[in-house]
């Protein structure tokens, strides 16, 4: 990643993670990613629930592409990486990745780029990112 500002939030694969192989099942990334953003948002301090009910408003999924580079097994220990790419007014574009860690060895399984947009919880339209969100967002906490 070309940020200084990333975040990394570690997941162990559970066997419900894996396929008839043993193999983690490629949309279980999917899931992955979403538990890193929503960590790294509440790192920010930002709670999704209380930004729906104080504020109004919701970050949802517009696009999402994952390449796959290795699988991840049962009980391997994860490490997931979120940084914003770009910065729009109502939208950012992500860089997510998902590593596996086994002592000082890290090999990257999976990265992808995830378009989220700010709407208004009441009509689901495009709303600004508020200026608070979008300093943080910039690594200016």
């Amino acid at each position: 990643m070309t940020t200084d500002t990333q975040f990394s939030w570690p997941v162990r694969v559970y066997y419900e993670d894996t396929d008839a192989g043993g193999v983690v099942f490629y949309a279980n990334y999917l899931k992955f990613f979403e538990r890193a953003r929503t960590e790294w948002l509440r790192a920010l301090g930002f709670n999704q629930q209380i930004l729906n009910e104080t504020h109004g408003l919701l970050f949802i999924v517009k696009r999402a592409s994952i390449e796959y580079h290795a699988p991840a097994k049962l009980d391997d220990e994860l490490k997931l990486v979120v940084a914003v790419e770009r910065l729009g007014g109502a939208s950012m574009q992500l860089r997510q990745e998902a590593w596996r860690t086994a002592g000082e060895q890290t090999t990257l399984l999976a990265d992808g780029s995830v378009t989220v947009v700010c709407v208004s919880a009441g009509n689901l339209r495009p709303c600004p990112i508020p200026d608070d969100m979008r300093a943080k967002f910039q690594g200016n906490h």
